[in-house]
């Protein structure tokens, strides 16, 4: 087997492993919270180890790690980082609001709290987010292009992998309290949803990455698009959808945010391979990847 296939497999089984191994430990030890577990670590840990792992002694190495901050050009990245997630955010909650699918809270400071509750939950996503994206973006994103695998087959794998490595988070580790304070949904109807809007949103993700050579723009918008979505929710500035109203919910598990962060995430990839194409001299062109378009 090509090592890099070899490698990338092995990263899949440590991510898609690491959380059932997780709750087993958490089972054995008897954690009352299983969020403060030893297991809810090994879930977190899990797959940046692999990452660094494969980097260090499994031959991948360190030039496609991410961990600059990108060139002059990534302002460009970390400028749509903030605004993607705050608009489609917007855009959906008007329609939602429009459409009495939710209805808007009211809370005696408003603005005010929100804002400093949105504050309070992004500090609380910084650092579980370095280890998420560091994986999914540090790692599979980077390597399956270096492979020059088709960009939908990446953005599919990527999200995938990432919506499996959630599966023991919504089964096991998230308290059921917590999850309804966001969603009426099950944690098996959680699971199945984030399957199919994970590799949509994957797509803007990675762009993010691929276009500025670093993970913190990704990094960056998962912060706020996790923080701004769960204040909404728990901190009732909005009520849950319900049934067919999870199509325009504003938040990270609506249908139409997914979609709407896919068709942006395309746009992203096609201005890249536009960005590509000119970069590249004469000689070169016919040695773009089929998936590519000059």
């Amino acid at each position: 087997m090509n090592p890099s296939w070899r490698n990338l497999s092995l990263f899949a089984l440590v991510a898609l492993g690491a959380g059932f191994v997780g709750a087993g430990v958490n089972a054995l030890t008897g954690a009352e919270n299983s969020m403060e577990g030893l297991g809810t670590l090994i879930w977190l840990v899990g797959p940046l180890a692999a990452n660094l792992g494969l980097r260090a002694f499994g031959g991948d190495g360190w030039k496609d790690f991410g961990i600059g901050f990108g060139g002059r050009a990534a302002w460009r990245s970390y400028l749509g980082s903030v605004l993607i997630p705050l608009l489609v955010t917007l855009g959906v909650l008007a329609l939602a609001v429009v459409t009495g699918v939710v209805k808007l809270g009211d809370s005696p400071d408003g603005a005010v709290a929100l804002l400093s509750a949105v504050g309070v939950t992004f500090a609380g996503s910084a650092v579980k987010n370095i280890f998420e994206e560091f994986a999914w973006r540090g790692y599979l994103t980077p390597r399956l292009e270096a492979l020059g695998v088709a960009a939908p087959i990446g953005w599919l794998i990527t999200g995938l992998i990432w919506a499996g490595w959630h599966i023991p988070y919504y089964l096991y580790f998230l308290d059921a309290e917590a999850l309804a304070q966001h969603t009426t949904l099950s944690p098996l109807a959680v699971t199945a949803l984030a399957a199919l809007l994970l590799p949509l949103q994957a797509i803007v993700y990675g762009e993010l990455r691929l276009q500025s050579g670093s993970v913190w723009p990704a990094w960056l918008m998962h912060n706020i698009a996790n923080a701004v979505s769960l204040t909404l929710f728990a901190g009732g500035f909005v009520s849950r959808p319900a049934g067919l109203g999870l199509i325009l919910s504003p938040g990270t598990e609506g249908v139409a945010y997914g979609l709407t962060l896919g068709l942006i995430g395309f746009g992203l990839y096609r201005m890249r391979i536009r960005d590509l194409a000119r970069r590249q001299p004469p000689a070169a062109l016919d040695r773009l990847p089929a998936d590519r378009p000059v």
